[in-house]
């Protein structure tokens, strides 16, 4: 249960953008800040699309300290007509759980900073996740939460 957990956290660490030299949305004259939304969100479903979280994740409370392994893997990020809303295709290893599901994910911005965030989003069969994945120069960290146990990820970002 925690791995699937972790692999979440990937799916929204997922989020390892190279994209913190984007700049913030603020507001600009003559379409300049749809431009740059629009630039920053090609850059981001670029960026994802076909990524690789590798790293650990570790579980609160659990008196083994050593991280746990995770590997995630974004098959395709495609921005959504709503702001700041992300389709995600994570393939998922669980249990007996092998598959590709799709996550409409915000990413929101901390500055020129991607996030990605998943609020109490329920998996049939799985349980309900939360996750903060900050992506900054080729690497992913972040707090992850499956119902009532949570923990810390941390990793790089590959392009496959």
């Amino acid at each position: 249960m925690s791995r699937l957990i972790a692999n979440l956290g990937f799916a929204l660490m997922m989020t390892a953008l190279t994209m913190t030299h984007g700049g913030a949305d603020e507001p600009a004259e003559n379409g300049q800040q749809a431009s740059e939304s629009d630039s920053r969100a090609e850059r981001i479903s670029n960026y994802l699309t076909g990524a690789k979280f590798v790293g650990k994740f570790t579980v609160d409370g659990k008196d083994d300290t050593t991280p746990k392994t995770e590997e995630y893997t974004i098959s395709k990020c495609e921005k959504l007509a709503e702001k700041n809303l992300y389709r995600l295709t994570a393939r998922i290893k669980y249990g007996e759980v092998d598959s590709e599901i799709p996550m409409d994910l915000p990413i929101l911005f901390a500055g020129n900073t991607p996030v990605i965030t998943l609020n109490s989003l329920s998996l049939p069969g799985m349980g309900t996740f939360s996750a903060r994945v900050l992506i900054h120069d080729g690497r992913y960290s972040g707090t992850w939460q499956h119902d009532k146990v949570g923990g810390h990820l941390f990793g790089k970002i590959v392009k496959e």
